[in-house]
């Protein structure tokens, strides 16, 4: 019988005499080819994936389900998240979650991070107009123009965070001898139907003015239009702005809307997006726990400019708040 031949370490190689290893180093291989013939292969797309924003974290929706979203001719653009009942459930859960910390920052940090979140827009500031160019269908000027704004309306809101309490708020002349203050706080989580129109600076217009204050937002995004809304939530992940503050949801709005505005934890709605046709319907499911709807111009968004003045104001933060009034004895 022959010997066992020993067996060698797994990893190792044979060397054998005029051979060289195969661990020694080799001349680095050519690039990709084509065919075998030397020129260089044409590099892939790298295709975005766009998700759901919910507590910080980018989830695909749990029902593994998508629609296609189009650019104004036409053309596919991307998949886009289809949510369901359940997403939104996630979402508020993780918008309360997120309140006691939100509402419990200083004016004036709440005035930073909104800050911050402009100052990370202006840096993708191509990006924005590129997406809000192929969604609205706009010219590069227009497009510029729109993005320019919804930059500025964060800057605008951000400078109030400190500010709006003093014209909301009050002082209270009484017959007795106390002071008597109005405070206005926040009223927690806040349903926000996003226009469709206008898909970047109305979505800001609506959004700053809810969570500048001390609220949470969910937000239902442009059905038609979601993406630069995405992107404003990468710009948000990447900010100082804590998990869950302001969570966006894609989808179909005829299977999302009435689950958003139905919700026992959502305190407040903003149904300024929808199509004022609905908005009784609307209003009729927040009444089951005293919802505050604002309500959509009774002519719609067809006609409205979101670069007028009137589309930004103090008074919109008070749209969502709760007003506390306190007593306190004059000293003697």
């Amino acid at each position: 019988m022959s010997p066992t031949p020993r067996r060698r370490p797994i990893g190792t190689a044979r060397l054998t005499r005029g051979r060289a290893s195969a661990l020694e180093a080799r001349p680095a291989a050519a690039l990709s080819t084509t065919n075998g013939k030397g020129r260089l292969a044409e590099r892939l797309e790298v295709r975005k994936t766009y998700k759901l924003y919910i507590g910080g974290q980018f989830p695909r929706t749990e029902s593994g389900r998508a629609y296609e979203v189009f650019d104004a001719r036409g053309r596919l653009l991307a998949n886009a998240c289809r949510a369901t009942r359940k997403d939104i459930r996630d979402a508020v859960r993780a918008a309360r979650k997120a309140v006691p910390d939100w509402a419990g920052k200083t004016a004036f940090n709440r005035s930073q991070i909104l800050y911050r979140i402009a100052e990370l827009m202006e840096g993708r500031r191509e990006q924005f107009v590129a997406e809000v160019m192929a969604a609205e269908g706009v010219g590069r000027r227009r497009a510029t123009r729109l993005v320019d704004a919804a930059i500025d309306r964060w800057v605008w809101y951000a400078g109030w965070a400190d500010k709006f309490s003093q014209l909301i708020g009050s002082v209270n002349p009484v017959n007795g001898s106390y002071f008597n203050f109005s405070v206005p706080e926040p009223t927690g989580v806040v349903g926000i139907i996003a226009p469709e129109s206008s898909s970047l600076l109305g979505l800001v217009s609506r959004l700053a003015p809810v969570i500048v204050s001390g609220n949470t937002a969910v937000v239902l995004s442009s059905q038609s239009r979601p993406l630069p809304a995405v992107t404003l939530t990468e710009v948000l992940a990447t900010s100082d702005v804590p998990g869950g503050v302001v969570n966006l949801i894609t989808g179909l709005r005829g299977e999302l809307v009435q689950h958003l505005a139905g919700h026992m934890d959502v305190n407040g709605l903003d149904a300024f997006g929808l199509d004022p046709a609905q908005a009784a319907a609307i209003e009729q499911l927040g009444t089951e726990n005293v919802k505050r709807v604002s309500r959509p111009p009774s002519r719609g968004l067809d006609g409205y400019d979101w670069l007028s003045p009137a589309a930004q104001s103090p008074y919109l933060i008070g749209q969502f708040l709760e007003t506390k009034t306190v007593w306190h004895p004059i000293g003697a």
